[in-house]
Formats: C-alpha cells, sequence, structure tokens
C-alpha cells in the first residue's frame, strides 16, 4: 500500500497521488568517518543529491514549516502570474508548477509521516492541524486567476514539445479542466469552497482512522486454540486470568479469527474492530460524499467515480464495475463449495448440521481447512521466518535481481529507538540511487497497518541536479520477545515483500518531473509491481535463500509443505477475492449512488454491498467507518483486483526465464521499464515493453481458480 496524504488536483496529481553488513574500504584514512556523509559525497559526483530528511519534533516546528512552505509556494506562484504574455515559456510556467508541487509535496509526506508515526501526540495533532492547512492553501492555488492566465498564454504559443515535457504540459491543462478553471468565475469559486471543506474533512477521517483504538478483554479459556506463544507476549496477559487484545492492532485481531475456537470470541472482536472510529467517522464520510458528489457534477460528470476514474487506466466507472462484477460472477461457484466446505468442518466442530458460516467464521475455517485437509498450520510455520532473517533475504534478493546494494547506515535522527536507515546504490556503478527507513513494530498512536511512505520523491532540479529519493516502510510485524525473535507468518513475509517492492518503484526513479516520480503512476497500476513481487515467498528456491527454523537453521521448509500450502492457498481464493470485490463494490457503489438527498444511506448501503458480495456483516456494525482505502483510494479500490490482474501477468515473465525468480535480466528489464520511467509515458507502454508482447488476464484467472 501507498500512503498519501493529501488530495487535490494539480498539486495532488504533482505530488501523487525494510541488516547488511557495510564493507570498509582497505584506504581507511581517505574514508569519511560518517557512511552517510561518504554515501551524499558520491552522490554529487553522479550530479545527483541525496538528502537526509530533517524531521519537526515540536508543535511550533509543525506549524513553522507550514508557514514557510506556504510563503514560498506564494513567492513562486507570484513569479509565474506577474509573467507577460511574450515572456512565458515552458520552464517559467509550467516547469514552475511541478517545482511548486515538489516543494509542498516534501513538506505535506513529511507531516503526514510524523502525523502516522510520532511518538509524541501534540506533535502528531500538530502535523494533523498542518496538513489541514497546506491542503486548504493548495486547493487555491488551483484558483489563481493570474497564473492560469499565464499558463493560457503559454498555451496559445501552440508550443512543439516532446516526451516527458509534453506530457507534463498535456496534464497541467487537464487538471486546471479538472479543478474547474473554464467554468465562470462564480461557479469555479464554489467548487474551491468545497474542496477546501473536503481536504479537511478527509484529513480529520483518516486520522481517526489512526487514533481508533479498542482494547478487548478475554480469560484463557475464552482464548481456546490462540497459541500459547502469542498470548505470553509483554502487556498482553493483564491478570491472573485476564489477557488484553486490541481490534486496531492488526496481526491481534487476525490472530483470533484465524484461531479462537470460541465462536463468541471471534465475533467479539471482529464487531469491536468494525465499530472502530464509528461515532466520528460515520458523519464525516456522509459529508465528504456528499461533496466529493457535489463537486463531480459541479465539473460536468455523472459521479465521483467517473471523475476519479478519468485519469486512471480504467476511465470511467462503467468499466471498473464491469471488471469487478465479471469477477464477481465468475468466482460464484468457487465461492459457493469454499463456504459449503467451511460449513462442514462447523457442522464436526458443532455438532449443529444447520450450522452457517458467518463473516467471524471464515477465517478460522479457512485455517481449520489448512491444517485439516491440507496439513498446514500456518502459526507453526512462523519458526522458518524469523524477522531478521526474511530481512536479510529480501534484500539479497532484491539487490541480486536489481543490481543494487544495501548498506544500513546511522540514522541522524530517529523518531523511534529501533528505526533503520539504509543506503541503496547501484552494484555496477556504485552511484547512489536513495534511502529508505524501517519502522518495524506496533506502538501506541502509529499508524496501524502496512504502507510504504515517500518522504523526498525524485526530481530533476532547476540547477541539473538529480534529487535522489527517499522513503519508509512503517510496518506492525510482531514484536521480538524475551526468549524469541519477532516471527512472521508467511502472510506477512508476502506483506513485506510487497511493501518493499513500493520502496523499490520509488527509489529506482529517472522520471525527470515529480508528477511522474516513482509510484506516481495511474493508481489502478501502482499495486501491480509489488503485487507481483508477493509471489515471490512461494517459489521453494526462493525460500531456501532465507527461510530456516531458528532454532535450528538446517531445517528449511520441505516442498510437500510449500505444495499444500500453495493448495490451501488456492482452496480459499474464492472467499479471498469475495472480500476484495466486496470492498471494491462498495467504494464504487457509494462513490455513484450517494447524493445529497440520501446521505443518511450510506451506513446501510455499504453494509447492504458487503454482505450481498460477501458474507453478511455482523448486525448494527460500521465496518466502512474504518476503511481507510476509502479516502486515499476513493472510487479507486478497485484497483487492487485490476493491479493484481497485471501483476499475475508480469510474474510470468520470471516465471519463463532461465533463472526464474532470480533473474537478473528480467530484474533489469522490471528496473528499466517500470521502476525508472514512473509515470513519464503511457503506463500501458510500459507494461507491454516489460512483457514483450500484449497484456493478458489468463494467468490471473487461473492465479484465483476461474475458467
Amino acid at each position: 500500500m501507498i500512503w498519501r496524504c493529501v488530495s487535490f488536483i494539480l498539486l495532488a496529481a504533482a505530488l501523487s497521488s525494510c541488516s547488511i553488513l557495510k564493507k570498509l574500504c582497505p584506504c581507511a584514512a581517505k574514508v569519511p568517518a560518517d557512511p552517510l556523509a561518504a554515501f551524499q559525497a558520491r552522490a554529487a559526483k553522479y550530479h545527483s543529491v541525496v538528502t537526509v530528511p530533517t524531521f519537526e519534533t515540536t508543535p511550533d516546528a509543525v506549524r513553522a514549516t507550514v508557514d514557510k512552505t506556504i510563503a514560498d509556494g506564494n513567492a513562486m506562484l507570484d513569479s509565474i502570474g506577474q509573467l507577460k504574455p511574450g515572456e512565458v515559456n515552458f520552464v517559467n510556467t509550467i516547469r514552475q508548477l511541478d517545482d511548486l508541487g515538489y516543494l509542498v509535496q516534501q513538506a505535506s509526506d513529511r507531516l503526514g509521516l510524523i502525523e502516522q508515526t510520532s511518538t509524541n501526540a501534540a506533535v502528531r495533532d500538530a502535523a494533523t492541524d498542518a496538513i489541514k492547512k497546506l491542503s486548504d492553501w493548495s486547493v487555491g492555488t488551483d484558483y489563481r486567476e493570474d497564473v492560469y492566465a499565464a499558463v493560457k498564454a503559454f498555451a496559445a504559443t501552440q508550443p512543439v514539445l516532446e516526451g516527458e515535457d509534453k506530457k507534463l504540459f498535456d496534464e497541467t491543462l487537464r487538471d486546471y479542466r479538472r479543478a474547474g478553471l473554464d467554468l465562470p468565475k462564480d461557479q469555479r469559486d464554489e467548487v474551491e469552497k468545497l474542496r477546501k471543506q473536503l481536504t479537511a474533512l478527509e484529513t480529520d477521517f483518516e486520522n481517526n482512522v489512526t487514533k481508533a483504538t479498542k482494547a478487548l478483554k478475554f480469560t484463557k479459556a475464552e482464548l481456546e486454540g490462540v497459541p500459547e506463544d502469542f498470548l505470553s507476549q509483554q502487556g498482553i496477559k493483564t491478570g491472573d486470568d485476564e489477557y488484553t487484545l486490541k481490534a486496531n492492532i492488526t496481526f491481534h485481531y487476525i490472530m483470533v479469527e484465524d484461531n479462537a475456537k470460541l465462536e463468541a470470541t471471534r465475533q467479539k472482536m471482529i464487531v469491536a474492530q468494525c465499530n472502530l472510529a464509528r461515532e466520528e467517522n460515520i458523519p464525516l464520510l456522509q459529508k465528504i460524499l456528499v461533496l466529493r458528489d457535489d463537486i463531480a457534477h459541479r465539473l460536468g460528470y455523472a459521479s465521483f467515480a467517473d471523475y476519479a476514474t478519468e485519469t486512471r487506466m480504467v476511465k470511467n466507472a462503467a468499466t471498473a464495475i464491469a471488471f469487478l462484477e465479471n469477477l464477481k460472477t465468475g468466482l460464484q461457484p468457487k465461492f459457493d463449495a469454499e463456504l459449503e466446505e467451511f460449513r462442514q468442518l462447523k457442522i464436526k466442530e458443532t455438532g449443529d448440521a444447520n450450522t452457517k458460516i458467518f463473516v467471524w467464521d471464515w477465517r478460522y475455517f479457512a485455517n481449520d481447512l489448512k491444517k485439516t485437509k491440507y496439513n498446514v498450520d500456518a502459526e507453526q510455520l512462523r519458526v522458518y521466518f524469523p524477522m531478521n532473517r526474511v530481512l536479510d533475504g529480501l534484500f539479497t534478493i532484491y539487490q541480486r535481481i536489481f543490481s543494487l546494494k544495501f548498506e544500513r547506515v546511522e540514522a541522524p535522527y530517529k523518531w523511534i529507538g529501533d528505526l533503520q536507515l539504509y543506503t541503496v546504490s547501484d552494484k555496477k556503478t556504485g552511484e547512489p540511487l536513495g534511502l529508505f527507513y524501517l519502522d518495524m513494530f506496533p506502538r501506541e498512536g502509529k499508524y496501524n497497518h502496512f504502507a510504504q511512505f515517500g518522504i523526498i520523491e525524485g526530481k530533476l532540479l532547476p540547477d541539473g541536479r538529480y534529487q535522489r529519493p527517499v522513503c519508509a516502510l512503517v510496518c506492525n510485524f510482531p514484536p521480538p520477545q524475551p526468549d524469541k525473535p519477532s516471527l512472521m507468518s508467511h502472510d506477512e513475509v508476502e506483506t513485506i515483500f510487497h511493501e518493499f517492492g513500493h520502496a523499490m518503484h520509488t527509489i529506482l526513479t529517472r522520471a525527470k518531473y515529480s508528477r511522474f516520480s516513482g509510484t506516481s503512476v495511474p493508481q489502478d497500476f501502482v499495486e501491480a509491481p509489488s503485487q507481483m513481487l508477493e509471489n515471490w515467498p512461494w517459489d521453494k528456491t526462493v525460500l531456501d535463500s532465507f527461510a530456516a527454523d531458528y532454532r535450528d537453521p538446517k531445517k528449511k521448509i520441505p516442498q510437500d509443505i510449500l505444495n499444500q500450502l500453495k493448495a490451501s492457498r488456492l482452496a480459499t481464493e474464492g472467499t479471498f477475492y469475495r472480500r476484495q470485490l466486496s470492498f471494491a463494490l462498495m467504494d464504487l457503489t457509494l462513490h455513484t449512488q450517494i447524493h445529497a438527498t440520501n446521505a443518511d444511506d450510506v451506513l446501510p448501503l455499504s453494509n447492504k454491498i458487503l454482505s450481498d458480495v460477501s458474507l453478511p456483516v455482523p448486525p448494527d456494525t460500521a465496518f466502512v467507518a474504518y476503511f481507510g482505502h476509502i479516502i486515499g483510494y476513493g472510487a479507486g479500490y478497485y484497483g487492487y483486483a485490476w493491479a493484481d490482474a497485471i501483476a499475475a501477468d508480469m510474474a510470468t515473465v520470471f516465471e519463463k526465464s532461465p533463472d526464474g525468480y532470480f533473474d537478473k535480466t528480467v530484474g533489469m528489464r522490471m528496473r528499466n521499464e517500470i521502476y525508472s520511467v514512473g509515470d513519464s509515458r503511457d503506463i500501458n507502454v510500459s507494461i507491454e515493453k516489460f512483457l514483450g508482447r500484449e497484456r493478458s488476464l489468463e494467468p490471473f484467472l487461473k492465479k484465483i481458480g476461474v475458467n
């Protein structure tokens, strides 16, 4: 997942939107004492800049950053607005706007990370307020008539542009149209006002999701089936017969849903999670959806979904909905068969021949199916995945296939004590390419899922040097225990391979402009390169390169266990994907059917779609209130399935290569044709250049078991 924190048009387009030993030079006297400083000095030889972010640590510093960003931004806008028609050119209008977007993006991305990771609640709150202020100002920049007049004057010269320059020019004009600049002034003033209201509400919604917490207390008997290793973790056993679990911590939630034998325990946990942020976010979501719909209609679109999809691969809401509906229908026989198999397991466990499968049952009986039919116990597999070995293995693989070198360095500033910082350079040339941070474990007030956060995006600077990117992986893996390391599930290994793919996408960019840099690609493609990399942990050769029992590293995962794991995955893909489709169809339905006259239908309509497409939601719950994707991925959650179809196709290129998932030639093609170019050309061209052919849906359908 890619985390974004602002939502506006011109600047949004410009802003859009995991131990390796260090090798020391034998000439020690010539090496700077600080490896990070040496890395930065080496970058200068390549006409590049590596900037170590400076993070605000007090509320006053946060506020000062926003004020300075706005002042500097206004000065840049003034310089464009003061141009006379005969003075305009590409550099002082179109490129200057991209420079402005980059200025704002650096501030907003850094503040967004602070808001989601700072250990200081006052700083987090100040960052939330700052993002609101910055977003409000950013919306207003779209409506500077003097700036738009300069852009129109340049367009009137009918410039002959090529490649990335032409794409930047065309999309800048498109974004002004999408902001309403072609409307009469009174109408575009109203759109501006509505968009400012919208950005503030969206920031509040996302912040409420991060803040939401719910601690549940259970007895040992109520947690029968939950692994003892988990229950013995620090902070979970809070009394003689009391265990406190948090519905907002993903691995707490999944541990209960996968393993708790008592149905009432599973139900209690899912109901708690489905009601997180309910009171705060349902009223906000009603206002957000109405505002989005109103803005879209004022701009001439049939719905916000049509507005949002215009700039994506799918192009319109009807195509996205048809794609999802076709998948839903194709999965129906498999979905029905899987639910019946789960039901038979429940009958065997409960003795009730008339029992039904509820939404709090599917994870438990899918896990039971893996154990009983496929002899796979996901929790028992954790011993093969100590986090540090997984990271070392992942680093080795990514360094090999993408011809890179990672080195750990000391971070000048750490927002948490166990924060890690790594440099990335080209293995062959030594060219510095960027930096990434790792923030791996859960804590109070921290973003509670898994995502890559951009901090500094790649861009060709006005002086001709290239700014290399910086990003952070913010994760919530099980923390280490006094008697054992952090042990990951196989699903969590998939997750880190995925998220680190986003980091590669960010760091390996060569795009000239910030709006095309790294992961700033169409939203329904952005997950594809990372979803493709989820295939690596399913390959025996890949796993044998790092997965080993932490108690006896000679013990590897047996081939028959991996085969059974694959079979068990296929046996539950129908349930998994119907759940994903329920989120996507809910998202699109809300963004096509909610208007000012029926805002009260947001909760019942969302629950109806979820229940119709997947398993019925628990009564009197509000899953959508905790569904953060509806903000950053508004009318775009379909993109996960859309991108997964592309990812499955892309993975076949590695699978058919001489060295499989270790193939360096294919890896470099991925780096050069997908990662490096970002969105600097039509994404369809990039996909076909990597594939060497037209796209195919067949690998995806095969993966999910649809004929």
